[in-house]
């Protein structure tokens, strides 16, 4: 089975949305999750890793 790289940042966007953390192992998933955030203008700490990226949500 093969998972769009696109497809798996959206998810991730949409855990972020929802209040939830995500987290990326791979450059390109992180590259589109930050674009994602900058397009929906949501408040996330990104707490980066030698093993992936954390997103946290900030909750006002």
């Amino acid at each position: 089975m093969i998972i769009s790289q696109r497809e798996m940042a959206r998810a991730k966007i949409e855990r972020l949305k929802g209040g939830l953390s995500a987290f990326s192992e791979t450059a390109q998933v992180t590259e589109q999750i930050e674009k994602y955030i900058q397009e929906h203008g949501l408040r996330v700490h990104i707490d980066r890793t030698p093993f992936g990226n954390w997103f946290i949500p900030i909750k006002d």
